[in-house]
């Protein structure tokens, strides 16, 4: 099929869709991205991977994803290692509201093949041993959760798409786009002017301005969520550790560092992706808190980095009703590089307009939200 595909934005997901097309035949696809591939969301991410959720259908497309992330460099040739590290996520239940949702979603996971078990206190010290055991009371476990190198497993797609003739166009920005009888037959950047068959909205934290240059109103907005990283020491810690109400997750990576990152309440909307004092003043004391000894740990650095989120905080993978080929891979709510790999089969089955053997396409349309005031809102999220 000789059809010409623009994909708007070089992250996790525009790499994955690019791949996935390509692998299918699809020919002439051109990639966009005003900087370069994970220069975004990205390459700013914690890069945690898990397939402990709430609903059924994250559940699903990050056990998928996972099951795509342990074989990925065999899948991608990749003449690397996308450094997966799979010591689980231990996840604590600090209220007995957490404590009754966990036991519920642990059946759900379960259900579905995760192997996600609710452990006790006891049993979570001896997974990480410097908790703090008054700051929770009990846990969950899935050993099969972990963590990537977001840069490489980015550059092992990005490099797979290259074989298979994907046209990457870095550091040229998306201006506007031509729309004309319910399409769009023009993607108008600043260093030319491109006639196309199919447009994919892929650019994460402005994913709603793609959409507003072709008309259509995508409920997504960004906000900034930072991270901070401590300086490199010896192997402290396996799993992931986070919290949902305490609002932090805290990974020690490959290298040694100890990486965190929390929400911060009252975050205004908007692509500012700055660090603050704030965020610094509220991570040191949950993490003294609930992991004294990395309390202990120097701090390297700090960032910002956008989350597109959608009013479920579920993504969006939907083609637009009111144009006949404009999709978008957006509103991930932060977790769109754990789920990139079933983002970009997903989006292969809407291209080729065919059924998905993963999930019923009409949960991650964008047509859900229509009429709606209320959602049932994934809970598992920091």
């Amino acid at each position: 099929m000789n059809r010409r595909v623009a994909i708007i934005g070089a992250g996790i997901s525009g790499v994955s869709i690019a791949y996935h097309l390509a692998k299918e035949g699809m020919k002439d696809i051109i990639v966009f991205d005003k900087g370069y591939f994970a220069s975004g969301a990205t390459g700013r991410c914690g890069a945690g991977v898990r397939q402990q959720w709430g609903t059924e259908t994250n559940c699903i497309l990050a056990k998928r994803s996972m099951e795509f992330f342990e074989k990925a460099d065999e899948i991608l040739e990749y003449d690397d290692t996308v450094e997966l590290k799979q010591e689980g996520y231990l996840i604590l239940a600090t209220t007995e509201e957490e404590v009754e949702d966990f036991q519920k979603n642990v059946v759900l996971q379960n259900s579905l093949g995760i192997p996600s078990r609710v452990l006790t206190k006891e049993e979570a010290l001896e997974i990480v041993p410097h908790l703090n055991p008054d700051a929770f009371i009990s846990a969950t476990f899935c050993p099969t959760d972990g963590h990537l190198n977001p840069f490489k497993m980015t550059e092992a797609y990005y490099k797979a798409g290259q074989r298979m003739g994907v046209d990457f166009h870095f550091f040229e920005e998306v201006l506007s786009l031509t729309v004309s009888d319910n399409k769009v037959t023009e993607v108008i950047t600043d260093k030319g002017t491109y006639t196309v068959d199919v447009v994919i909205n892929a650019a994460g934290g402005y994913s709603k301005e793609i959409g507003d240059l072709a008309g259509i109103n995508i409920p997504v907005y960004s906000e900034n969520h930072e991270i901070l990283v401590t300086e490199p020491v010896e192997q402290l810690q396996g799993p992931m550790v986070m919290s949902f109400s305490k609002n932090i997750y805290c990974q020690q990576v490959p290298h040694g560092s100890f990486l965190m990152g929390r929400t911060t309440p009252n975050q205004p909307k908007g692509h500012d992706i700055s660090s603050s004092w704030q965020f610094l003043d509220a991570m040191s004391q949950t993490v003294c808190e609930i992991m004294p000894l990395i309390g202990k740990l120097s701090l390297v650095r700090q960032w910002g980095g956008s989350y597109n989120i959608s009013p479920d905080h579920q993504p969006i993978i939907s083609r637009a009703e009111e144009l006949t080929n404009f999709y978008m891979a957006c509103g991930f709510s932060g977790h769109g590089f754990m789920l990139a790999p079933m983002t970009g089969e997903i989006m292969a089955d809407l291209i080729f307009n065919r059924p998905s053997s993963v999930i019923d396409l009409s949960e991650l349309s964008i047509e859900r939200f229509k009429g709606k005031t209320e959602f049932d809102i994934e809970k598992s999220v920091v």
